[in-house]
């Protein structure tokens, strides 16, 4: 808003009044952006997380605002089309408490009449004919014990004082471990992890916990394991860095992280955990965390260099040097954040009928990927009906936003909407071309999501080293999980095979440990 010099206010009293009004009009439209910003943080700190919206809620617009009159036909004609785009059905579970799992062991606990109680009044003896049973769940809190590994010594008393060809007592080797020379079994190691890098359990909780039983371990401890391990792991991460670099889609994602001791950086700088996904040839198998100091372009460049295939982001722009790299065949955008902007407009502005149409085109949108995903298309069924019904969306979903976007304030919430989609429209329908590619980036979002969750309980890592350790046993977490396991007991096998290998496995012999690979007894 420009500033004004009273000393260069005009005599005219015509001129004056029109200053007067060009003033006011800014200043009105300065003060509705303000209360724009107000509305959204208000939001942000209570209102409701979730972004999925019903139809009703979608449909609840202000078609009678007068700021908004032209908009009003649009958003009834969206409202008629959504309503015509059917989702293939799918079988609703019929709701009800669910039976307890199958494979837990039973403990039956018989409750009977006494023996008196068997007598009939006629006196004859009463006869057991059936019985009824109901199953309730018990759990057992953490059961602790100790392993005792012991090592018979065997000597022969023949030798004894004389010399022989081999030793004169015989002991079996020490098993490897993943630790040596540590107390820590491989199932304490795998327990301890889960429960800080899948449940977001800090270590000092944990701490009071075994402090419960009346066991010292303190988190100074739990922290040397933890670095240990994702030393140990270290070449897992060269291998699932081959799995994602040899997929047709990579999708990155990054966060902030803070390091307090940096070498040569204040402990209030923010470093970052980067996230990658990618693998297999239908979906992801692989999810790799990256520490680094910095944010910038070059970290995801340097670390899918040579890397073949489509690369998914948000509208970042230090990605978009690496999507001009050679090899990467496309830079695909995300509609997930496209439609964020939308409903943040939705949740802020009074005026939000064209937010409201924009979010209708997008629903529409995820409805021909959930009727692709009901119907189990292979990826080029996917392609196919996304060049017949995808495509027509997309067409008029432009002409809407190039007329719309003439009319909107550009620094308003809902001109950012605008901007953002327009500036991220190549990439964001750059997914039609190839049904093995996603219309957003959720699949780095949820990869990530867990991070966050866990980094508001520890806050921050304590050493570089730290965090590196960190981002191993997170990628394997996530590995795990992508590939249906369940992680502690990935982790536990990864353990109890790995020290096995040695110091010079082959590739082929650690690609085996891989989630993907991996054979776990039951």
């Amino acid at each position: 808003m420009e500033t004004l010099d009273l000393q260069a206010l005009p005599d005219d009293v015509g001129e004056l009044k029109r200053l007067i009004v060009k003033v006011w009009t800014e200043a009105e439209k300065h003060i509705e952006v303000l209360s724009e910003e107000i509305r959204l943080l208000q939001d942000k700190l209570f209102g409701r997380r979730a972004e999925n919206w019903s139809e009703a809620e979608l449909l609840q617009m202000r078609l009678f605002n007068e700021a908004e009159s032209g908009v009003a036909e649009e958003a009834a004609a969206m409202a008629a089309r959504l309503a015509s785009v059917e989702v293939a059905a799918h079988t609703r579970v019929k709701r009800g408490r669910r039976p307890l799992p199958a494979n837990l062991p039973r403990v039956d606990i018989v409750h009977d009449i006494s023996e008196q109680e068997k007598i009939c009044g006629c006196g004859a003896v009463m006869v057991k004919i059936d019985e009824e049973t109901h199953e309730r769940l018990a759990i057992v809190p953490q059961k602790v014990y100790v392993e005792r590994h012991i090592r018979p010594k065997y000597a022969c008393h023949e030798c004894e004082g004389a010399e022989s060809e081999g030793p004169a007592v015989k002991i079996a080797p020490v098993p490897p471990t993943m630790i040596p020379k540590s107390n820590a079994s491989e199932g304490l190691l795998a327990y301890l992890l889960t429960a800080k890098f899948c449940d977001a359990l800090p270590f000092y909780r944990q701490e009071r916990i075994f402090s419960r039983f009346g066991i010292d371990i303190t988190r100074a401890t739990m922290c040397s394991w933890a670095l240990e391990v994702g030393r140990r792991c270290e070449p897992l991460m060269v291998l699932l860095r081959d799995e994602i670099r040899a997929g047709p889609l990579v999708w990155v994602d990054e966060t902030p992280l803070q390091v307090l001791n940096e070498p040569g950086r204040a402990a209030t700088t923010k470093s970052y955990m980067w996230v990658f996904a990618g693998g297999g040839s239908a979906r992801p198998t692989a999810v790799v965390y990256l520490y680094h100091p910095t944010r910038s372009g070059s970290v995801p460049q340097q670390y899918l260099q040579g890397f073949q295939g489509y690369m998914q982001t948000d509208g970042y722009t230090a990605y978009d040097e690496m999507g001009r790299q050679p090899g990467i065949r496309g830079h695909l955008g995300c509609w997930a954040h496209s439609r964020r902007k939308w409903i943040e407009v939705t949740k802020a502005s009074k005026n939000a009928a064209s937010a409201h149409v924009a979010l209708g085109y997008i629903k529409m949108l995820y409805k021909v990927e959930a009727n692709a995903a009901a119907q189990g298309l292979d990826p080029e069924g996917v392609r196919r009906v996304r060049q017949e019904q995808t495509l027509p969306v997309l067409s008029d979903f432009k002409a809407w936003l190039d007329k719309q976007v003439q009319q909107v304030p550009p620094r308003s919430l809902l001109g950012k909407a605008f901007a953002y989609t327009l500036g991220q429209w190549e990439r964001l329908v750059l997914y039609v071309e190839d049904g093995r590619l996603t219309p957003d980036n959720n699949i780095a979002e949820n990869a990530i999501r867990p991070f966050c969750v866990g980094r508001r309980n520890w806050l921050f890592s304590y050493h570089p080293a730290g965090a590196a350790a960190s981002a191993t046993i997170y990628s394997l977490i996530e590995s795990a999980k992508l590939n249906g396991l369940e992680p502690y007991r990935y982790l536990r096998a990864l353990f109890e095979q790995l020290p096995f290998l040695g110091p010079n496995a082959e590739p082929e012999q650690l690609r085996a440990l891989l989630p993907q690979h991996i054979k776990i007894s039951t």
